[in-house]
């Protein structure tokens, strides 16, 4: 019995070394791979470790109460050896990383228990402190456990706050609803701690990655580690199609997904089993399963499109309260969500195209396939046909994607000439250019942008402003200005795989969008706004600059869009909705940015917060909602059922009705073609 138990140790050593040796040989490769393809390679050194190992300690522990200060200091003797460790290709200090991080994990897994065994008081003595920074580390277990008795008992009493702006009715029926809750939350607690304890690609893997990312974020943020799974998923991101279940989904409460519609002849359509409505509480697939409620949206969005689980069980709930496994098989199936739609604004001699581009995606297995360029082409050459005097490019929310397609569409707005130009790590320029001479529409053009608004959508709109071809109007976008390619660590790696910053782009005046973001000619209030994260609020982001270039291209007159833009920011100054919109922005700066007093554990004094900015959100939701007064005209043609065809065409001509950007949009279309006629 001892010889087994010692053969037992002895493989599982050799089996814990060989992990250790294979995140070391990666680790090498992904610096490699870095520093030779990185726009801008950084050595390894002890400010990488030092960030590598502050961002790790954050990224598992972030409010300092998992690990102890003790399990803290022991795990600190590597903060600056990191770079060391990868050079000399020892990387047993994981396996330090590894234990004390399931220690911490297992010993928070048991004071739950207890927590939850324990009778909670829903009038305790007890307080809640705010701080934007994280708190020291403490060695005293039990304080951490009554942290944590404190944390379940405060998420019990705002889950129930939430329920209802009705203290009274809430009081009557509270010792109840506190048990039912408190089931809940910690049922939810504890979901969560065993997902980290077991994840998909299993504990040490798990964290392993975990580190090989960050390592790429010193490079810059948007420079990651993938393995297949977290690559498949990005690419079903930005593409046409991919392997789907032919189902649309949505989110209900924050934790349940509900079923939005069957996709007719798709794989869940086929089972005969699934209908809109079902609650999905659990999805399985190789052997794993989530459980909805507690897992990340990321994760669960993994095993709904990555291509590694074509075969996926769902665990759903019936409108009747029953529960059914459902297994489905995916299939390839065109993407919807991700494509150009438009429709006709206004009537008569006053039509208004509108283009929505959610993205720029194109199809990554077929060269020759059609992506957004030849979208958008369609639609224009559609919407021209019915007599439109003025085009708007939405690009709100869009996060970017292919180069080659902003390009493309680019070049189909301007006559002919420079679009952009890239420089690599060593500095040597490449200037992108429009050959094709002629528009594939000509008017007067307005482009959309807000904070979300990345990437290709900058550039895109950045060619549009330096040839004074559009006016842009919304807020200052997100400021990436750089290009990324995802590379296999090597010729014949399947599994992992770098998203890498490989170049910059610049305007065709030689300014960079990079950090700065794009400035609209015409900036509007927009709620939230001062909560969005742009490219300056990244650690590592690279700088803002400039090149010298002296690039021969054809501007239209600058007059029109300086008229069209006095006369817009006349009417904004005026205009009750952006006007209470700036007002409304004061008040959620004051929520988000004022330091927060300490809160008693009460449920008096919780349901008092969690209700103290009631009316602000009903006044934040009033202006949301106001629909404006524009006439629209066509249909989005989605695949789905003739109902869901229709819930989507209402959806999108509501969204279209109450952005009050578009309807400032349309009336800057007019004062171009007004200054056209004079």
């Amino acid at each position: 019995m001892k010889k087994t138990a010692l053969l037992f140790l002895l493989f599982s050593c050799h089996l814990f070394a060989q992990q250790y040796d294979e995140a070391c040989d990666k680790f090498s490769k992904i610096n490699a791979l870095l520093q030779q393809k990185h726009f801008k390679p950084k050595p390894l050194n002890d400010s990488l470790s030092a960030y590598v190992f502050n961002t790790i300690i954050d990224d598992l522990d972030e409010n300092h109460v998992l690990f102890t200060e003790t399990e803290y200091k022991a795990l600190s003797v590597h903060r600056l050896k990191i770079d060391d460790y990868i050079q000399k290709t020892q990387c047993g200090f994981l396996g330090d990383f590894a234990k004390t991080y399931k220690t911490a994990l297992l010993r928070r897994k048991k004071m739950v228990e207890e927590i939850q065994s324990e009778q909670l008081s829903y009038f305790t003595k007890d307080t809640i402190f705010y701080s934007k920074k994280a708190f020291p580390f403490i060695n005293d277990v039990e304080r951490i456990k009554r942290y944590y008795r404190k944390k379940i008992t405060y998420d019990i009493l705002e889950e129930i706050a939430e329920t209802s702006s009705n203290k009274d009715s809430l009081l009557k029926v509270l010792p109840k609803l506190f048990q039912q809750t408190k089931s809940k939350v910690t049922d939810t607690y504890l979901c969560r701690i065993n997902n980290l304890l077991n994840p998909a690609e299993g504990f040490e893997n798990a964290l392993f990655n975990r580190f090989f990312s960050v390592f790429c974020s010193y490079f810059d943020p948007h420079s990651t580690y993938f393995n297949y799974n977290e690559k498949s998923s990005f690419v079903s991101n930005i593409s046409t199609q991919g392997y789907s279940l032919g189902l649309y989904v949505t989110t209900e409460d924050e934790e349940n997904l509900v079923v939005e519609d069957v996709i007719p002849g798709g794989p869940s359509f086929k089972t005969r089993k699934i209908d809109k409505g079902d609650k999905i509480i659990r999805v399985a697939a190789n052997g794993q399963d989530l459980t909805v409620s507690c897992a990340t949206l990321q994760s669960v969005n993994t095993f709904l499109t990555s291509d590694t689980y074509k075969s996926v069980t769902l665990t759903l709930r019936k409108k009747d309260g029953t529960t059914t496994q459902v297994a489905v098989e995916k299939e390839v199936m065109k993407d919807d969500q991700n494509l150009v739609y438009y429709y006709i604004l206004g009537k008569g001699d006053n039509k208004t195209g509108y283009l929505k581009i959610p993205s720029f995606y194109t199809d990554y297995d077929n060269p020759d396939g059609k992506g957004v360029a030849a979208d958008a082409a369609a639609a224009v050459a559609k919407m021209e046909e019915q007599g439109i005097k003025g085009l708007i490019v939405d690009l709100q929310f869009n996060g970017g994607g292919s180069m080659d397609e902003v390009i493309q569409l680019c070049g189909m707005f301007i006559n002919y000439g420079p679009v952009a130009t890239l420089t690599d790590k060593d500095l040597q320029y490449n200037t992108i250019r429009d050959y094709n001479r002629g528009m594939i529409y000509s008017g007067p053009m307005v482009v959309l942008v807000n904070g979300y608004s990345a990437s290709a959508s900058e550039f895109f709109a950045g060619v549009m402003q330096d040839y004074n071809r559009a006016v842009i109007v919304g807020s200052t976008t997100h400021g990436k200005a750089s290009m990324q390619n995802i590379l296999p660590l090597t010729e014949k790696d399947e599994n992992d795989f770098v998203k890498v910053t490989i170049d910059r782009f610049y305007r065709v005046s030689g300014k960079s969008a990079q950090y700065s973001g794009i400035v609209p000619d015409v900036n509007i209030p927009t709620l939230f706004d001062l909560l969005v994260q742009r490219e300056s609020a990244l650690p590592n982001a690279l700088p803002n600059d400039s090149i010298p270039l002296k690039l021969r291209y054809a501007k239209l007159p600058e007059l029109p869009i300086k008229e069209a833009t006095s006369l817009s920011n006349e009417r904004i100054k005026t205009n009750a909705c952006f006007v209470a919109m700036q007002k409304l922005n004061d008040q959620i700066k004051k929520v988000y940015y004022e330091d927060r007093k300490k809160l008693p554990v009460t449920f008096n004094a919780i349901f008092n917060m969690v209700h103290s900015t009631d009316a602000l959100y009903k006044d934040i939701k009033k202006i949301a909602e106001t629909e404006q007064d524009i006439p629209v005209t066509g249909s989005y043609e989605a695949e789905g059922s003739p109902e869901f065809v229709k819930t989507v065409n209402e959806f999108k001509i509501k969204s279209i009705k109450t952005d009050p950007y578009i309807a400032e949009g349309i009336n800057i279309l007019h004062d171009l073609n007004k200054y056209k006629k004079h």
